[in-house]
């Protein structure tokens, strides 16, 4: 890291973040395509995340991630405790992991201390709790951050994916029809979530029972993508009964 690089890592963690412009301003002596290669290398070095206007430090969107989320991770606390527990049998020490994000997804990656994993997210509150894990290395997707939901996705996540191999996947949904199947709330989002599919060898969806019957616009995968669906046992019997024709379910 050089010493301009080291300044901006400083700017941003003092302000939170810096857009591109505002960077422009401080070091006009350099162009704007230098600044974003120092940038992504800082973002690589996991220093920071890059959004669309600029780039925000890992420390305040933990922050942000604790007011924006203690709503939601107060909704079915025993469920999503349940459901992570349940999944932890799925860990393969020294293999490569995919983790999503969500809260419930959250709850998994806490569990996680003192394994020897190589991690990939999109969700940097999660990256930002794995890395303190001496054994593991992390990696970010990078791509555009939803400010609702504080995952990347985009382009540059889709570009990134294509070049690593996971194992096992981690995914995460918000809501399950039989009709329109497991569906999230952004396009962006739903093309990471299909793209992860695709390339893990072994997909573990994880969603507690409230998601059940719940639709939101874009449908990312059907039972029949993954080869596990863990859940909570208040899973009604109906929707227990059509995922169990296409995937295992756990519960």
């Amino acid at each position: 890291m050089n010493e301009r690089q080291q300044r901006m890592q400083t700017i941003i963690s003092e302000n939170g973040e810096a857009t591109l412009a505002e960077l422009e301003r401080l070091f006009p002596e350099v162009s704007s395509m230098t600044l974003r290669r120092d940038l992504e290398k800082l973002e690589m070095q996991g220093e920071i995340v890059r959004t669309r206007s600029g780039a925000k430090s890992i420390a305040h969107l933990s922050r942000l991630h604790e007011d924006l989320y203690s709503e939601r991770a107060r909704e079915n606390t025993a469920e999503k405790k349940q459901i992570a527990q349940r999944a932890r049998r799925f860990i393969t020490q020294g293999s490569s992991v995919f983790l999503d994000s969500g809260t419930t997804v959250t709850y998994l990656a806490n569990l996680l201390v003192g394994d020897r994993l190589f991690v990939i997210t999109s969700a940097p509150n999660i990256a930002l709790s794995c890395v303190k894990n001496q054994y593991m290395t992390v990696f970010l997707t990078g791509g555009r951050l939803s400010g609702r939901n504080l995952s990347l996705s985009g382009l540059n996540a889709l570009t990134f994916l294509d070049c690593v191999n996971i194992d096992t996947a981690f995914v995460g949904a918000s809501g399950y029809t039989p009709d329109n199947a497991f569906t999230c709330g952004n396009y962006d989002e739903s093309q990471m979530k299909k793209r992860v599919i695709e390339k893990a060898a072994r997909v573990v969806l994880l969603m507690d029972s409230s998601k059940a019957g719940k639709s939101l616009p874009f449908t990312f995968a059907h039972p029949r993508d993954i080869e596990f669906l863990v859940t909570d046992d208040k899973i009604g019997p109906a929707y227990l009964e059509e995922l169990q024709k296409e995937t295992e379910v756990i519960w």
